[in-house]
């Protein structure tokens, strides 16, 4: 079964659009979005596992020059 989570991104002073646009690139990224708040840039991702996802946001998202803090966000179904 798949895990879906948000990323939730804080960025550096004008980096957000670099960001995302980086992020999009990333296999396991369904979208990134530059929104405004306390957030620059929110990710939505999948993978095949918790341990997957905690993989692709440690080893691949937040080597994203720019990137300053990510919260993870895992989706719940209840």
């Amino acid at each position: 079964m798949a895990v879906f989570a948000y990323v939730l991104i804080q960025t550096e002073v004008g980096k957000a659009a670099e960001v995302a646009g980086q992020a999009r690139s990333i296999t396991g990224v369904i979208t990134a979005e530059d929104v405004t708040g306390p957030y620059d840039v929110i990710v939505r991702a999948q993978s095949g596992s918790v341990d997957e996802l905690g993989r692709l946001v440690v080893s691949q998202i937040q080597r994203i020059e720019g990137i300053t803090r990510t919260v993870t966000c895992p989706v719940v179904n209840l």
